[in-house]
């Protein structure tokens, strides 16, 4: 029974992994079929873009430019290329517009973009945002297309080039209001011919804002203020200090050049110093190698202006008095003596008539100095008699007599005192006592300082004192006089 059961048991496991392993093999072998997926064209260049942009966006590649080509559009179209590979570029017409190199055939350059895909024609082509030439300045290619260009046009023809007015006394300058540029060239146009009347038009010249304010500063004077729309500035100064190729890049920039060919007024270029040369230079009426040379070169000193007209004047007269002299013989030639004489008389007459109205002047004025002349002297004499300083004097010579007076009298009243003291000094002397104790006298003197005038008031026994011219001596009464 055990037996019998375990073998059912075998069976049944046998059947089950028979099963199980049927079924396995029919999944297998389901997994094989691929899964159908439909795209649309769109859908796969659209797949293919987005491969394309996640791996192949902002990179450089090299090459040498060929098949350059310019839409009329505005978008640029070009191949680069190599040794063993090429590829197709686009560049779109904002982008081209900012480029400041233009690409053309046969430049070896290093270009940044992005690759893209054309589905038109399942192609993928580079789409360019900046282009850089190898062993090439950009810049001075920039440069020297920009002047091809332009020459092509013919805006540096000498024939367009407008002369300067002479004497210009509005003067309209574009350029930045700090530094040194604005304040030499007012020093020096100031120093030549004062007076000039100048305007400045503040413009940054160096950076990105620069372009634009520097083209609305030169519209602003061709446009001008003046009367009748005529504008205000007869000559424009477009001016900036010295600096690299990149610091003068504004005045390289097509869009200034251009404003200055549009301007009505002729315009000066004076940019950098002598050595740096701009597209401006060329497309202005007249270059200067510096500001300062520019103040110079529009307007001539007012010295010279002044000279130059004396020597008109005396050339005009001189010329004048030829033609006179000329007149004269040719109408004695012509026989018009009475023409002479009439022309003589009336002229005579109208002298004569000067030389009564002189006279006339002349005694009017001397008249008029006369009474001018007496009128002074009686103010003269009326102030004369205010005058102080007589009555001064006076006053002066009676304070000399007064002091002279008083001194007179204090030396006398002195010498008088001087007298009585003297006086009085001998009496005293005649009345002093020991001028008579100098001839053997002597004053006794009891113990109070009283004079003993007789034995009487001297007792036995009393102390004394006798006093001499020069000393004095105690003494003691032994005896009383009896």
């Amino acid at each position: 029974m055990v037996v019998g059961a375990c073998c059912r048991g075998r069976l049944w496991a046998g059947r089950l992994r028979t099963v199980t392993l049927g079924l396995q093999m029919e999944q297998f072998s389901l997994s094989f079929l691929p899964e159908r997926r439909i795209y649309s064209l769109r859908e796969l260049s659209d797949g293919i873009r987005g491969a394309l942009e996640s791996r192949f966006t902002n990179i450089w590649i090299s090459g040498e430019i060929s098949g350059t080509k310019l839409a009329p559009s505005g978008h640029g179209y070009f191949t680069l290329k190599d040794s063993d590979a090429q590829i197709k570029c686009v560049c779109w017409k904002l982008t081209y517009m900012r480029l400041k190199f233009k690409p053309q055939d046969g430049i070896q350059v290093l270009v940044r973009g992005r690759v893209d895909i054309y589905e038109l024609r399942s192609e993928y082509q580079f789409v360019v945002e900046t282009i850089e030439p190898q062993g090439h300045g950009a810049l001075q290619l920039a440069f020297e297309q920009l002047r091809a260009r332009l020459r092509a046009e013919g805006l540096f023809d000498d024939a367009r080039k407008r002369p300067l007015p002479r004497y210009p006394m509005r003067i309209g300058i574009v350029t930045s209001p700090k530094g040194a540029v604005i304040r030499d060239f007012v020093e020096v146009l100031s120093r030549r011919f004062p007076g000039v009347h100048i305007r400045l038009f503040p413009a940054q010249v160096q950076g990105a804002a620069s372009i634009e304010e520097v083209c609305r500063g030169i519209r602003y004077f061709g446009l001008g203020d003046g009367a009748g729309g005529v504008p205000w500035a007869q000559v424009v100064v477009v001016a900036r200090g010295g600096g690299s190729l990149e610091d003068l890049w504004t005045f390289n920039e097509e869009a200034v050049a251009r404003a200055i060919a549009a301007c009505p007024v002729p315009v000066v270029s004076a940019i950098g110093h002598e050595s740096d040369v701009t597209i401006s230079d060329f497309v202005a009426d007249l270059r200067a190698p510096t500001p300062s040379a520019a103040a110079a070169m529009i307007i001539c000193e007012r010295k010279e202006v002044l000279d130059r007209l004396k020597n008109r004047e005396a050339r005009m007269a001189e010329l004048m008095r030829y033609r006179f002299a000329l007149f004269s013989r040719r109408l004695h030639e012509q026989a018009a003596g009475r023409a002479a004489s009439v022309l003589h008389r009336g002229i005579a007459r109208r002298v004569q008539r000067v030389d009564d109205n002189t006279a006339r002047l002349h005694a009017a004025l001397r008249s008029q100095v006369a009474a001018r002349d007496r009128k002074r002297r009686q103010l003269e004499a009326r102030l004369r008699f205010f005058d102080p300083r007589p009555r001064l004097a006076r006053s002066r010579e009676r304070l000399n007599a007064l002091v002279y007076r008083a001194e007179a009298a204090i030396h006398a009243g002195v010498g008088r005192s001087q007298r009585r003291i003297e006086n009085a000094e001998t009496k005293l002397e005649q009345l002093n006592p020991r001028l008579v104790l100098t001839r053997g006298y002597a004053i006794v003197l009891d113990d109070g300082g009283a004079i003993v005038r007789n034995a009487a008031r001297a007792p036995e026994g009393t102390e004394l004192r006798l006093l001499f011219a020069a000393d004095a001596v105690k003494a003691k009464v032994t005896e009383s006089p009896g």
